[in-house]
């Protein structure tokens, strides 16, 4: 439990780090809702949400993927798309919205932005987990404007303890389970972000690496999940990059984890990608 202390204290000097030396845009444009919007619900802990240092390209809009801002009203995206901390910054969800645009110019994409630094499965219960009732009453206030198309999640860092990955497998069931029963989608598609392998070795106290076993237990359940529950699906996080603390991705990661999501998306819902 120290050494999980530690670290959470080693990301928020790195998180302060980047943050003072991140862009930030200087204005969000807020637009209606188009016709033909895709909505797309982004939920989990701190790499989903971004922790990933915001450079000139990820500020560069475009006019066909539009974020659910924390008002409530539709804004079109800019990095960082998230706003549960102050230093938020690049994750998945901005080049998943681009990645994932169609031929068809009528079509815009709506991300619900609603993952939270920091949040154990246990916030994401339905029924009782406050993080799970947030992202139902945002993603239902989106469904007034669009048609929800599927979930993606990146969450489970929290849970790496010898508490955390008891009955992990059952809590991501119920968890895929509940958000289908209450947006009334049986088949609605879900997909998860395996956690990366940097975060299998941890730093301590002493600044010397050491080894976190549970990092593999909570991939085991991502990955067995699939072939079990229809319509669900993993990306893998081979290749990618912490940003300096062996826990968050890098900004080139972050994007690329982005790409990931979109082409498995793009499957799930037989998009064709020419």
């Amino acid at each position: 439990m120290k050494s999980m202390k530690y670290i959470a204290l080693l990301s928020l000097i790195v998180c302060a780090q980047i943050a003072s030396a991140q862009i930030k845009p200087n204005t969000r444009t807020v637009v209606s809702p188009p016709k033909k919007l895709w909505l797309f619900l982004l939920a989990g802990q701190s790499n989903m949400a971004g922790r990933g240092a915001v450079e000139a390209a990820d500020t560069i809009p475009n006019s066909h993927v539009l974020i659910l801002n924390k008002d409530g009203k539709w804004e079109i995206a800019k990095d960082p798309i998230h706003f549960d901390r102050d230093y938020a910054g690049v994750g998945p969800g901005f080049t998943f919205g681009k990645a994932i645009l169609v031929k068809d110019t009528s079509v815009y994409i709506g991300l619900i932005p609603c993952a939270v630094g920091g949040s154990a499965i246990k916030s994401w219960k339905p029924n009782s987990g406050k993080n799970y009732q947030v992202a139902l009453d945002r993603t239902r206030a989106a469904m007034q404007s669009g048609e929800l198309k599927g979930i993606i999640w990146d969450q489970g860092e929290t849970d790496c303890t010898e508490k955390g990955v008891i009955d992990y497998a059952e809590k991501m069931t119920d968890l895929i389970n509940g958000f289908r029963t209450d947006l009334g989608n049986a088949k609605l598609p879900f997909i998860a972000g395996e956690l990366p392998a940097f975060q299998m070795q941890q730093p301590d106290k002493a600044h010397q690496l050491v080894d976190n076993p549970y990092v593999q237990q909570i991939n085991a359940v991502i990955h067995g999940l699939k072939g079990k529950i229809t319509n669900y699906d993993y990306v893998t996080s081979e290749q990618t990059e912490h940003r300096g603390d062996h826990l968050h991705y890098n900004t080139v990661s972050a994007r690329l984890m982005g790409e990931r999501y979109a082409a498995l998306m793009k499957k799930l819902l037989a998009i064709s990608s020419k």
